[in-house]
């Protein structure tokens, strides 16, 4: 089940300047430098750039057709070359009309995830487990706005036999958005935290946002964490709960913690995880809920628990011949923070945390990394190295306790005094929001203690 030039005249209302309506669009990219023949480059004008001027770059390479936003000046000699150009009202708009009416061709399963922290994770492991027994097509990285997931569901071919997608927001109306372009069967939602309570001014109004996720679900299922104080509220006819400590559809029990592995029963099958983080003991309550509701065995179920794999820059240990490095630097929250600092508590070795600013905290930035100063505390962490305005708080709340704690005001600063802190057998702990950019940091001390 294809989507054709024509198509896009149709759906979007949109112009041919030149070329073959009879085309098959497969592959859809707004990326010149990933653009490879044959694709359909789809020009996104952004804040601070513009992707339409890119067009003559994306037929050079190869695209059979670009769609354009129709102020683009297009130069004569391509309106008569072979690319196929087609002219929009809005090319994300265009994008997301395509994604609708693609996902409407495909009678399969889609699971959606969504919630506060653990949502690339999830899906994640969601896929890793379908994939045991089912052709699975899943959102890349954190595709998950209202750019991301469309390019995903146009990835759908026949091939495939369950979409799993992720639905990220920042505000009020974006998961209504995305839930009505992939119409999933499965809704998934981790938890309710603080991530964008700067926007949204409150954690009912977060729960509120995430449960939009519904609004494109025609009577399907919804899988729920039985012990996030705000989830637990949520009524629903066709509702699965997980759990660890309150009554629940699916319960972790027998709980057995290494630093970077679990075991525990899941009901009453036995499963172990190669993470050590309580995170994802939930994540694998949600991948087993979805597995049994599409069909997978508890053995399979499990097998495939065994042998999932982090994605890169989630508590991914590397070693060096001076140090060990926890690079936890996708992003941060305040629950991701806590799980993460739990995870470094457990091991013998002299514990460091680098910390940066968790950023979309609005005022309530203060207080929270206020409370992850008392977080550090609890779990006995030796060093804390600080980045960052707001980290300042955090820094404040360990060093009156007369603890080892560092503060810089960006990473330049950090690299600058990294060497004279760290001691032979340390286990550095690194995270911070995506956009602080300790990643810097971690390849700093991948390359200076390989």
């Amino acid at each position: 089940m294809m989507i054709y030039a024509k198509d896009i005249i149709d759906i979007c209302n949109g112009q041919l300047i030149c070329g073959n309506l009879d085309l098959e669009c497969i592959n859809f990219c707004k990326d010149t430098r990933e653009i490879n023949k044959g694709d359909i480059y789809v020009g996104i004008k952004g804040e601070s750039f513009n992707g339409n001027i890119f067009y003559k770059e994306a037929i050079e390479k190869g695209a059979e057709i670009c769609i354009l936003d129709n102020d683009t000046e297009i130069e004569d000699k391509y309106k008569n070359g072979e690319c196929t150009i087609i002219l929009v009202d809005d090319t994300v708009t265009c994008l997301q009309k395509l994604a609708k009416y693609k996902r409407d061709l495909y009678n399969i399963p889609v699971v959606a995830v969504t919630g506060s922290v653990g949502k690339t994770s999830v899906k994640d492991i969601i896929s890793s487990v379908l994939s045991f027994k089912y052709n699975v097509l899943s959102t890349k990285g954190n595709f998950n706005n209202e750019i991301g997931l469309p390019l995903t569901v146009l990835g759908l071919n026949d091939s495939h036999d369950i979409l799993v997608v992720e639905m990220g927001m920042s505000s009020f109306g974006e998961i209504h958005l995305l839930s009505n372009i992939a119409r999933p069967t499965i809704a998934v939602i981790t938890n309710i935290g603080t991530a964008h309570i700067g926007n949204l001014g409150s954690r009912e109004n977060i729960l509120k946002a995430k449960l939009e996720i519904l609004d494109g679900m025609n009577s399907g299922t919804l899988i729920i964490n039985n012990d996030n104080d705000m989830l637990k509220t949520v009524k629903y006819n066709n509702l699965i709960t997980i759990g660890i400590e309150n009554d629940s559809d699916y319960m972790a029990h027998d709980i057995y913690e290494k630093i970077f592995s679990s075991s525990f029963y899941i009901n009453d099958n036995y499963v172990e995880i190669p993470v050590g983080s309580r995170a994802f003991i939930y994540n694998s309550l949600f991948a087993f809920a979805v597995g049994k509701k599409l069909g997978l065995s508890e053995d399979e179920i499990s097998d495939s628990l065994r042998k999932f794999k982090l994605t890169p820059h989630r508590l991914e240990l590397i070693k060096t011949s001076k140090i060990d490095i926890i690079d936890d630097t996708y992003n941060a929250s305040f629950d991701s923070v806590k799980n993460s600092l739990e995870l470094l508590s457990k091991v013998d070795n002299r514990k460091v945390f680098i910390f940066a600013d968790i950023l979309e905290l609005d005022v309530f930035g203060e207080c929270i990394h206020t409370d992850i100063g008392n977080v550090v505390l609890d779990n006995n962490i030796d060093v804390l190295i600080t980045v960052g305005s707001l980290s300042k708080y955090t820094y404040d709340v360990v060093n009156n306790k007369d603890k080892e704690c560092y503060y810089f005001e960006n990473n330049d600063k950090l690299l600058e005094n990294i060497d004279r802190i760290l001691d032979d057998g340390d286990m550095v702990l690194v995270k911070g929001s995506n956009g602080m950019k300790l990643i810097d940091v971690v390849n700093y001390l991948k390359d200076k203690y390989e």
